[in-house]
């Protein structure tokens, strides 16, 4: 397949272009770097690999046939959203509607990935598909939710009024090599200020929670879900359900690190649960994630090691 891929020098996406590579596709990668790097793509030296840099909120123009495409361009990170918010929300509504529309064009496969904050505060755990969420469309991470959740009525709009074959994952809590030392999430937070021997920021009294999966099981279950034939929206992330106050004595444990943990005011809009229902998943796809958070942290923390090692020479 020729492939599509917007966000592709983004955490997620650069691993997503790995994996399409090695399963014999041809990939054009798509990013405007306003927070993907190039060096998340520098180590793909391949001939079926190409990349343009572009901000799809305008159109994009291609004269070669397009098979699948993968929509995964938007700011991600909590820090990432609130500085770029007008940003987020136009990559969220133009740049979903300029990719459709391409897709329409070239007649390909559509995929949108969606968010674990479109169900906002939840006031039900597990979160299911059927779920509509507990959004504040005005608050200040309102940008990111609503881009989002207006992603997934104009991808179904599409769906049924113009017939293009489209799909849509939403994503939970995602971790793994490659995420921003400084991108504001909790896994790079904790990790950096263990090995900088600062102590761990705790926001609130850490009793919500968070389900972590690692990097190469949801770009496996996103994929699986490009194959499929379901056309509405599917939950891809880790079940095992941890509060944040847990989690940061293991980062502790796993990191050996002396430093303590402190306390800071919960920020507004704040979820207090993620925990994903995959009965979806694990029925369509056959997917669950085989990574254990143990396995894929360790990974993670020597990832930030090199990091802060090149910082350091």
């Amino acid at each position: 397949m020729k492939v599509l891929v917007t966000g592709g020098a983004g955490f997620i996406g650069s691993h997503l272009c790995d994996l399409l590579l090695a399963r014999g596709h041809e990939v054009l990668c798509v990013d405007n770097l306003a927070t993907g790097s190039k060096n998340n793509i520098i180590h793909i030296e391949n001939d079926n690999f190409s990349y343009v840099r572009h901000n799809v909120t305008k159109p994009l123009y291609l004269e070669e046939k397009i098979d699948w495409i993968f929509h995964l361009a938007s700011p991600a990170s909590p820090i990432d959203y609130l500085e770029l918010p007008i940003p987020t929300l136009k990559v969220g509504a133009l740049g979903t509607y300029n990719m459709l529309g391409l897709a329409k064009e070239k007649n390909a496969r559509f995929l949108l990935t969606s968010t674990s904050e479109v169900y906002g505060d939840p006031l039900v755990s597990p979160q299911s598909e059927e779920y509509w969420g507990n959004v504040n469309p005005i608050g200040p991470r309102g940008v990111y939710d609503e881009a989002k959740r207006f992603a997934e009525a104009i991808t179904m709009a599409y769906h049924r009024y113009h017939g293009v074959e489209t799909r849509i994952v939403r994503i939970f809590n995602t971790y793994g090599p490659r995420m921003r030392l400084k991108d504001g999430r909790v896994v790079p937070n904790f990790i950096g200020q263990a090995l900088n021997g600062e102590d761990l920021t705790v926001y609130g009294d850490g009793s919500q929670t968070r389900s972590f999966c690692y990097v190469s099981d949801e770009i496996e279950g996103i994929y699986r879900l490009m194959l499929s034939d379901y056309s509405d929206p599917i939950n891809i992330g880790n079940p095992e359900e941890r509060t944040i106050l847990e989690f940061a004595n293991f980062v502790l444990k796993l990191t050996g690190t002396s430093s303590k943990i402190i306390f800071k005011e919960l920020p507004e809009d704040d979820p207090k649960q993620r925990r994903p229902d995959i009965t979806k998943a694990r029925k369509i796809l056959n997917w669950e994630p085989k990574v254990s958070l143990e396995e894929g942290l360790g990974k993670t923390i020597q990832y930030f090691k090199g990091i802060l090692k090149n910082v350091i020479q």
